[in-house]
């Protein structure tokens, strides 16, 4: 596609991540042109286009996709929805930018990845937090060695949700929610620490973990704990929860040179990033050039670079599949009391078809 052309875009789901992706849109606006969104709300629908410039509401996927044709479409429904309308909208020719968790399972991953193409339409998945210039700056001098080997890692997404959030009748629910925090929370800093450290190819390599449900009355946990062991050695614990009033999102990283630490909750520029150098280290620039902040703005960007390279965006392929295998390691080692190891879980395995085995 040539540069000077708008992308046609649209949005499947006008609830309140949508709001999200409009913003991106709009910051995009030389680039893209936001002409539909679908809801089976249809006041719902109608009221998010009335925030646009002139897109159009639908009630129905099939209708908006025959008559708008869109380059791009932006999914935010619940997670059990996302394979049969990825693939909807890939087999229509138009590429795919879903919302987390991209599905419940790996099985259904591999089912909707399935319907790409070579050159494209791809699907990517919104993995917003390890966008902006603070992060990009940490992974570059992580891979050009300038803090020397990680060590130890800490990654905690403690917050809380209260009994009415769980009154949405998806939420809460193997068959639709697909997990609990592990799964539709932590995500988020999971993805981001796992970017982070497969920076210098660090991969994660074995996985314990335990899960409960202490308060919430829901079928999955509201809390989880887990041991991690890097292929470098590196380990690591993981926090998710949603009892947590003091709501916290937080990665630390121990390196041989420094340690950094990441505190924010929903999104972070650079000034949330602290390096502490070691006394032995020498000097390292901790500042970025220039101060990008976390935000579907800035995790569209790569996405629309891509559609013009007609090449795999990030967050996408095995990308974009490493934290759904990391978190269905999670649940699996957590339900067995044992050692799990990454490519363990494939087909036949109850944990490839259902985070709950």
């Amino acid at each position: 596609m040539a540069r000077g052309k708008r992308l046609r875009v649209a949005v499947v789901g006008a609830g309140a991540i949508a709001g999200s992706h409009r913003t991106a849109f709009l910051a995009h606006g030389d680039d893209v042109d936001l002409v539909a969104v679908a809801d089976v709300d249809e006041a719902r629908a109608v009221a998010f286009c009335a925030d646009t410039e002139r897109a159009k509401p639908y009630r129905d996927l099939d209708t908006l996709l025959a008559e708008q044709e869109p380059d791009l479409v932006s999914i935010c429904t619940p997670p059990g929805l996302h394979v049969e309308q990825t693939k909807k909208v890939l087999e229509a020719g138009a590429w795919v930018w879903c919302e987390k968790p991209p599905c419940r399972s790996l099985a259904e991953y591999d089912d909707m990845t399935s319907a790409e193409r070579d050159g494209g339409p791809y699907v990517s998945f919104v993995y917003q937090q390890r966008s902006g210039s603070a992060a990009a700056h940490f992974r570059d001098l992580l891979g050009k060695g300038e803090l020397g080997r990680s060590l130890v890692a800490h990654c905690q997404t403690t917050w809380y949700r209260d009994d009415a959030y769980y009154e949405v009748p998806w939420r809460g629910q193997w068959a639709t929610e697909g997990g609990g925090p592990a799964m539709g929370h932590g995500i988020h800093q999971m993805d981001l620490l796992l970017h982070l450290l497969a920076g210098d190819g660090n991969e994660w390599a074995e996985i314990q973990a335990m899960t409960a449900r202490l308060v919430h009355d829901v079928e999955t946990e509201d809390v989880s704990t887990a041991l991690v062991r890097f292929e470098s050695g590196t380990l690591a614990t993981v926090v998710n929860s949603v009892l947590s009033p003091d709501e916290v999102s937080r990665i630390r990283i121990d390196c041989e040179r420094a340690t950094v630490e990441l505190t924010h909750l929903y999104g972070h520029v650079a000034e949330n990033w602290r390096y502490t150098l070691a006394p032995q280290a020498g000097p390292v620039e901790t500042e970025p050039n220039v101060d990008v902040g976390s935000s579907h703005a800035a995790a569209l960007t790569p996405v629309l670079d891509a559609y013009r390279a007609g090449r795999r965006p990030p967050c996408g392929g095995a990308d974009g599949r490493r934290v759904l295998e990391f978190v269905a390691a999670l649940y699996k080692a957590a339900s067995t009391g044992r050692v799990v190891r990454r490519g363990e879980i494939g087909p036949g395995d109850p944990f490839y078809s259902g985070m709950a085995g």
